[in-house]
C-alpha cells in the first residue's frame, strides 16, 4: 500500500509533474500538478495573491484518498503549483481530506477549514465525516491539535454523520466567524448548518439556514454563502436531481438561490432559484471576493457522471477548474461573465460584420484552440426567422464539436459526441434562453480541452469538457434559413501550434 503522507506525496508530485508536458495541459484552465482533480477547495486572496486548493490524488487519474492540491495565481490565469497542503495522515483524516475553505486569521496566519474522513463499522464500513482544521503560512500547514472541532454531538439529532462535509468559513463584521457545512436527513435530503465561532477554532450550532425541500436533488455538497448587491446568495451542489424543464438537469447539478437572510433567526428565505451552469461539465463552485470588490467564482470542470470515459486514461492528469467568472445580479437572476483579465491576453484579432449564413461559412482568421469569440446571430429579414444556427468548432475531418440554436423552440444545445468519445456517455445538454426574434448573443471561449458560452451577456452559461486533439483547429457556421452573424475572434494567450 502507498505511503499517503505529506512528505511522500509532495516528492511524488514534483518528481512526476515536471514530466507532464505543457503542450499536453490547457493553456489557462488550472489542471492538477499530477494525478487526479476535483472540487475547489480554499479558495482565497491571502498575502498579495490568489490561492486555490483542490481535491486531489495525485498517485493516478482516479479518485481515491483524497489530499488538497495547492496553486497560487496573481491573475488567476497563470497558476504556479505549490506542494500539496494537506494528505490524509491523521486518524480521523485517515481515509481523505475532504473539501474545504480558508480565513486568514489576524495574526497573519491562514486557516484551512476542511472535512475529515475516516472509516467505521468493519466489513460494511461507512464514512465518519468531521469538520477539522490546519494552520499555515501559505506554504506549509500544520493540522490543529484539537481537531476535529466539529463532531457528531455537533450535529442536530437526526442528521447523518456519514454525510457531514464541505464547510465554507468566513469572516464577520464583529470579528467572529461563521460556517456552513452540508448534512443530511434520514431520507436522504440535504439540510445546510450554519456554526459560530469568536476564534475559529471553538464552534457551536447556530441554526438551520436551509433544507432540501425535495425540489434539487438529495444531499447538498459544496455550500457557498454570500452576500451580492444587496441579496444573500446561496450555491449548492445537489446530489442525484430530477431534471425540471430545460433549468435542471438530471445528476448531480448546480444550484443558486438568491434571497434574504435573516439575522435573528438564522434562515436564509430563497426568493428566485436557477441552474448555475446549463452545460454538461461544471460542479463544487467557490467563490471569493477579490481585492478590488468583485465577486469571483471558480468550479470544478467535470461530471461525476463522465469520469471513466475512455479517451481521459491517455492523459497523465485529470480534471480541470472553470474559467474565473464575475458575478453580478440582474433583473433578480444571477449573470456571469468571464473575469475581466482575460482580456489582457488577446491577440490576433478578427473581426467580420454582417456575414450572410446560409450554407457553411469559414472565415479567414476564424479558427483555434485557445480563442474569444463574440458572435451575435439574427434573421436576415426578420419576416423570415431561420430555422436553425450551427457553430461546429475543435473540427477537422473527423471529428467536431457543436453548438446548435433553434430560435422558433428558443433552445440552444451544446452537442460532443463527435469530439473523441467511444462510449455512450453525456454528450448533448440544452438549454432555454432568451431571445428576440431570432437574435442570439454568444461569448464562446475555447481552450484547448473545453468550451465554455456565456448567453445573452451572460444570463446564462454552458460548460463543457471535449477530447479532441488541439490539432483539430477549424470552425465553421452554418444556418437553415438565412441569417446574419457578426463575429469578433480573439486568439488567447500564444495559441498552440497544432
Amino acid at each position: 500500500m502507498k505511503n499517503h503522507s505529506l512528505i511522500f506525496a509532495r516528492a511524488y508530485e514534483k518528481e512526476e509533474g515536471g514530466k507532464i508536458p505543457a503542450s499536453s495541459r490547457p493553456l489557462f484552465h488550472l489542471t492538477p500538478w499530477t494525478g487526479w482533480m476535483n472540487d475547489p477547495n480554499g479558495f482565497s486572496y491571502y498575502h498579495g495573491q490568489y490561492h486555490l486548493f483542490y481535491q486531489y490524488y495525485p498517485y493516478d487519474t482516479e479518485w481515491n484518498s483524497m489530499h488538497w492540491g495547492h496553486a497560487v495565481s496573481h491573475d488567476l490565469l497563470h497558476w504556479t503549483y505549490l506542494p500539496a497542503a494537506l494528505a490524509p495522515d491523521e486518524p480521523y483524516d485517515s481515509f481523505g481530506c475532504f473539501s474545504g475553505s480558508a480565513v486568514e486569521l489576524p495574526d497573519g496566519k491562514q486557516l484551512l477549514m476542511y472535512t475529515g474522513v475516516r472509516k467505521e463499522g468493519g466489513e460494511k464500513s461507512k464514512d465518519l465525516q468531521t469538520q477539522c482544521l490546519a494552520v499555515g503560512d501559505g506554504l506549509n500547514y500544520q493540522k490543529y491539535d484539537g481537531n476535529p472541532v466539529l463532531d457528531i454531538g455537533d450535529l442536530p439529532e437526526g442528521l447523518s454523520p456519514h454525510d457531514f462535509r464541505d464547510p465554507k468559513v468566513w469572516r464577520t463584521q464583529d470579528g467572529g466567524y461563521r460556517c456552513v457545512v452540508g448534512a443530511r436527513r434520514p431520507d436522504k435530503r440535504g439540510v445546510l448548518l450554519l456554526y459560530r465561532s469568536r476564534d475559529a477554532f471553538r464552534w457551536e450550532f447556530e441554526s438551520v439556514l436551509a433544507e432540501n425541500d425535495g425540489r434539487f436533488g438529495l444531499m447538498w455538497e459544496c455550500p457557498d454563502f454570500f452576500r451580492l448587491e444587496g441579496k444573500d446568495v446561496l450555491f449548492v451542489s445537489p446530489q442525484d436531481m430530477l431534471p425540471e424543464g430545460f433549468e435542471y438537469h438530471n445528476g448531480n447539478g448546480t444550484v443558486c438561490q438568491i434571497g434574504a437572510f435573516d439575522e435573528k433567526t438564522g434562515k436564509f428565505q430563497a426568493e428566485h432559484h436557477q441552474a448555475i451552469d446549463y452545460g454538461i461539465d461544471f460542479y463544487a463552485p467557490q467563490t471569493i471576493l477579490t481585492p478590488d470588490g468583485r465577486r469571483v467564482m471558480i468550479g470544478w470542470m467535470q461530471n461525476w457522471d463522465t469520469c471513466k470515459v475512455t479517451g481521459y486514461e491517455e492523459r497523465p492528469w485529470f480534471g480541470q477548474m472553470s474559467l474565473p467568472r464575475e458575478l453580478s445580479i440582474r433583473n433578480g437572476r444571477l449573470y456571469q461573465q468571464p473575469i475581466r483579465e482575460l482580456a489582457l491576453y488577446r491577440n490576433n484579432k478578427a473581426e467580420y460584420r454582417n456575414v450572410a449564413v446560409g450554407g457553411e461559412v469559414t472565415l479567414p482568421g476564424i479558427e483555434g484552440r485557445s480563442v474569444e469569440m463574440d458572435i451575435r446571430v439574427r434573421p436576415a429579414n426578420p419576416e423570415k426567422p431561420y430555422h436553425k444556427f450551427t457553430m461546429r468548432f475543435a473540427q477537422d475531418e473527423t471529428y467536431r464539436s457543436i453548438l446548435s440554436f433553434r430560435p422558433h423552440e428558443s433552445l440552444l444545445k451544446i452537442d460532443r459526441k463527435f469530439s473523441g468519445s467511444r462510449r455512450a456517455y453525456i454528450h448533448q445538454r440544452r438549454c432555454l434562453v432568451a431571445q428576440n426574434n431570432g437574435e442570439i448573443r454568444l461569448h464562446v471561449i475555447l481552450d484547448r480541452f473545453s468550451v465554455e458560452v456565456f448567453i445573452n451577456d451572460g444570463e446564462q452559461v454552458m460548460t463543457a469538457t471535449i477530447l479532441t486533439s488541439p490539432s483539430a483547429r477549424g470552425i465553421a457556421f452554418e444556418a437553415d434559413g438565412e441569417a446574419v452573424m457578426d463575429i469578433t475572434k480573439y486568439s488567447l494567450f500564444s495559441e498552440e501550434q497544432p
